[in-house]
């Protein structure tokens, strides 16, 4: 893992009084970014919506489920597309789907609103359910390899899906991908709180801010492995998929 660098820069120092005149500015703003984020989810909860087939079937723990099934019996379904490297170790998966899925941890608040969150993954089950167990990943996990076509029509796998539900009719809401994703990723939420950010090559920070990590798959990665594989190794889980 990393070592602290102490040859960082760093910021000026000012008494309190002057740091909190500079920390209102920013809140001033912070608190606008806020509005107009609720305002771009409002005017998500008034898209159309357009019809999908609730048969479409998935792959999960006991063979077979239609997508209707996937639900719970709740009214929405809120699924991540986890992509799948085929044949590859665990070593060699996709290290952007291993860190936002496992960021989905806590799932009782999604529940207790009505909502299923559930991880499509490109990989068939068998294989892509070992990674599940090695990472420790609770969340339902289903395999979307043999309905791929019909359930991302002409899209890829690396985004968020919602779904709704009305009696056995199903709807799809909403769909994104790309920087998108970084909705279920709190990581990098809280990164952004921090001095030195997520300390990526593309962020704008003063001169000698530390920038370690290329936004190339590089800064999911840990000595040539997504990140959190390395603490399931060290609690002495098995990585082998079988594949």
């Amino acid at each position: 893992m990393p070592t602290p660098d102490t040859a960082n820069r760093l910021p000026r120092v000012v008494d309190r009084a002057a740091w909190q005149a500079e920390l209102d500015k920013l809140l001033a703003r912070e608190k606008a970014h806020t509005r107009e984020g609720d305002a771009i989810a409002a005017a998500r909860r008034r898209l159309p919506m357009t019809e999908v087939d609730p048969r479409i079937p998935l792959v999960g723990a006991d063979g077979e489920v239609p997508l209707l099934e996937v639900f719970e019996g709740r009214t929405q379904l809120l699924a991540y597309l986890h992509m799948w490297h085929d044949g590859k170790p665990a070593a060699q998966q996709c290290e952007g789907c291993t860190f936002f899925t496992g960021h989905a941890l806590e799932l009782s608040y999604l529940h207790s609103r009505g909502v299923t969150y559930a991880t499509f993954c490109q990989g068939p089950y068998s294989e892509s359910a070992r990674y599940r167990d090695f990472m420790d990943w609770r969340m339902p996990w289903y395999s979307a390899r043999s309905c791929a076509e019909k359930l991302l029509s002409g899209r890829h796998f690396g985004g968020y899906v919602c779904y709704l539900r009305d009696g056995d009719r199903v709807f799809e809401t909403y769909w994104t991908t790309g920087r998108g994703t970084e909705a279920g990723a709190t990581s990098y939420h809280l990164l952004d709180l921090t001095v030195y950010g997520r300390q990526e090559t593309w962020e704008d920070s003063p001169d000698g801010w530390p920038q370690r990590f290329v936004p190339d798959g590089d800064m999911f990665r840990t000595d040539g492995r997504p990140t959190a594989q390395w603490s399931r190794l060290a609690a002495g889980r098995p990585d082998d998929l079988g594949g």
